[in-house]
């Protein structure tokens, strides 16, 4: 299972996403989308964020159904009327690791603030 972050920007500045935007997701997918889960980060910068949790082989796989998934619901859902898909894709999380656990590993100059800068 992957999670794949899906950045929605909303037709006016400051637009929230539509309520139970999740739920009308899951509703939109079929079982060829293999979405397990959606969550909505509305509040996410620069733009409102869908979480999408989906069943896939691989990573690249997983981004795909995730966008054709976005693109159908924007081009379908009334409540999504004038939004657009800015960007898809799984969320890093080694800057998490490397503040947190890697530098109490001792090698906080390989693995983030010190003497020897992260490469």
């Amino acid at each position: 299972m992957y999670l794949v972050h899906a950045g929605l920007r909303a037709p006016a500045a400051g637009g929230l996403l539509p309520p139970r935007i999740g739920e009308l997701l899951l509703s939109l997918a079929g079982s060829r989308d293999a979405v397990e889960h959606v969550t909505p980060h509305p509040y996410a910068q620069p733009d409102p964020v869908l979480g999408v949790f989906v069943l896939a082989e691989n990573l690249d796989e997983a981004e795909q159904r995730t966008e054709s998934l976005c693109r159908r619901a924007l081009d379908t859902l009334p409540e999504l009327g004038g939004w657009s898909l800015t960007r898809v894709g799984v969320p890093l999380i080694a800057p998490c690791f490397e503040r947190a656990l890697l530098s109490s590993s001792g090698l906080a100059g390989r693995n983030g603030p010190g003497p020897i800068p992260s490469s």
